[in-house]
């Protein structure tokens, strides 16, 4: 079966989130590709460019959580858009409990994670590099929504 895996595009601060997000899930990023390590004739990189990321992977379970930093020549990434969010489908209250303080560390709180109308535990909130997060746990789905 297919998978679905979110991929998140930064303004220079992917690293440096990403290193956040992996103190909060654990594990080790699968892969790490700077623009310098793509650089040809045909693809010029900018010296400030260099250690930008252009591509990171962060397993989580049996997803992969990817990003990269926008170049400049391509414009900024709205940081303010809320078109999106990523859903974490906890195992267990504790997990989802975890999950939520680590990540929301420092970010806006927008519902506070706690038992749902709907039925399951849910929180949501935009962790400190304005990325939108939902968690929740659903002991009928055993933490799949």
């Amino acid at each position: 079966m297919a998978s679905i895996n979110p991929h998140i595009n930064f303004n220079g601060n992917a690293e440096e989130a990403f290193n956040f997000y992996r103190s909060a899930f654990g594990g080790e990023f699968a892969r790490i590709v700077r623009f310098k390590d793509m650089a040809s004739e045909e693809f010029q990189v900018a010296e400030h460019e260099a250690n930008k990321i252009m591509h990171i992977a962060l397993p989580i379970g049996n997803s992969v959580l990817m990003a990269n930093d926008v170049p400049e020549i391509l414009g900024r990434t709205n940081e303010n858009e809320n078109r999106s969010k990523i859903v974490i489908s906890a195992e267990s209250k504790e997990e989802a409990d975890r999950l939520f303080n680590r990540l929301s560390a420092g970010g806006q709180i927008e519902m506070p994670i706690a038992d749902s109308p709907w039925g399951s535990y849910f929180g949501m909130f935009r962790d400190k590099y304005g990325i939108e997060w939902m968690i929740d746990f659903d002991a009928n789905y055993k933490g799949k929504v």
